[in-house]
């Protein structure tokens, strides 16, 4: 009897409610965004609540017993956070790095030693058409008109340095 009593007031509406409220959050954990989706599911859920109760009042506890136990919940994540105590599927162990071949710029180290036509004055940033292939490049502080031959002396991840090729 004591079971009944507890979904007496549960309704298909107050059903309907929490199950969308349920998927929103769910939604918010795949979708980056700024929140719509989890507020929209927090709104639902003390909604839900809220229509389930019997009385405002009892609306009222229930949505703070529910934001309290909520908070606990947030304070014992973050508590486990700064002491590294996440559980192991939570966290990447694994590093890219550029030995196992990854790399967060593309590889421009090919360009080394080749000569290029400048497009745009560098003062020191320009433009130099590479066989067609037009990139920002820096010279190192010198001023280099429009139409001079260039060579790329030095590559710094996605920095391209050039100079000024003596005919």
């Amino acid at each position: 009897m004591v079971i009944y009593e507890l979904f007496e007031n549960v309704s298909w509406v107050s059903i309907i409610l929490f199950i969308t409220g349920i998927l929103l959050l769910v939604l918010e954990l795949y979708e980056p965004g700024f929140g719509l989706f989890g507020s929209l599911g927090v709104i639902l859920l003390v909604a839900c609540i809220f229509v389930t109760a019997k009385t405002v009042l009892e609306g009222i506890i229930l949505t703070a017993l529910f934001f309290v136990i909520i908070i606990t919940m947030l304070v014992i994540f973050f508590t486990m956070l700064s002491r590294n105590r996440l559980p192991k599927n939570l966290v990447l162990h694994e590093a890219t790095s550029a030995e196992q071949g990854f790399s967060g710029t593309e590889d421009m180290q090919y360009l080394l030693g080749k000569n290029g036509v400048v497009v745009t004055v560098c003062r020191p940033a320009g433009n130099v058409d590479f066989d067609g292939v037009k990139l920002d490049v820096v010279s190192r502080g010198e001023y280099i008109e429009k139409g001079v031959l260039v060579e790329v002396i030095e590559i710094e991840g996605s920095r391209i340095v050039v100079k000024a090729k003596i005919q």
